[in-house]
């Protein structure tokens, strides 16, 4: 028996539908993005040029999904920085989208996963770079400012 929901080969809840470059979902059949594959284990470095490149073309949402996938395959040292900037990529995407207070969370939220890693940051990551972009946008965001959501440099 079917629930309407898509599944994937392994019986996994997995949402099909076409998306837009900010992730929304669209109708059936009509034409979205190209996705990003998941489940994808990349080096590290590799994760973030994609992520910058998805970032870059203006789809925050896609690079979330690249930096999702590099930290669940992260060394357990790394998780929760990874997590960090997946969590800066969703903030970017709910500010694009206009949602001020998703925004906000997501981007304090990942501005504090990613802080720990301030002194010695590994594979290059502009931690310090990145923690003063998602605390501006996220105070913007928290008092109803325009937002500027040109995205941040992965790497200094």
């Amino acid at each position: 028996m079917s629930d309407g929901r898509d599944r994937d080969t392994g019986g996994r809840a997995r949402n099909a539908r076409p998306r837009d470059a900010l992730g929304r979902p669209l109708a059936y059949g009509a034409v979205g993005e190209e996705r990003a594959p998941e489940g994808i284990v990349r080096p590290p470095g590799r994760a973030l040029d994609e992520a910058q490149e998805l970032l870059d073309a203006g789809r925050p949402f896609h690079a979330h999904e690249v930096l999702e996938d590099a930290w669940k395959s992260a060394v357990e040292e790394e998780r929760r920085l990874w997590r960090g900037l997946a969590q800066l990529a969703v903030g970017l995407t709910h500010a694009a989208r206009g949602n001020g207070r998703g925004a906000a969370t997501l981007l304090e939220r990942g501005a504090g996963n990613v802080a720990p890693y301030a002194a010695t940051p590994p594979h290059g990551i502009d931690v310090a770079g990145l923690q003063a972009w998602a605390r501006r946008l996220a105070g913007d965001a928290a008092r109803g400012r325009d937002l500027d959501v040109r995205p941040p440099r992965l790497r200094g």
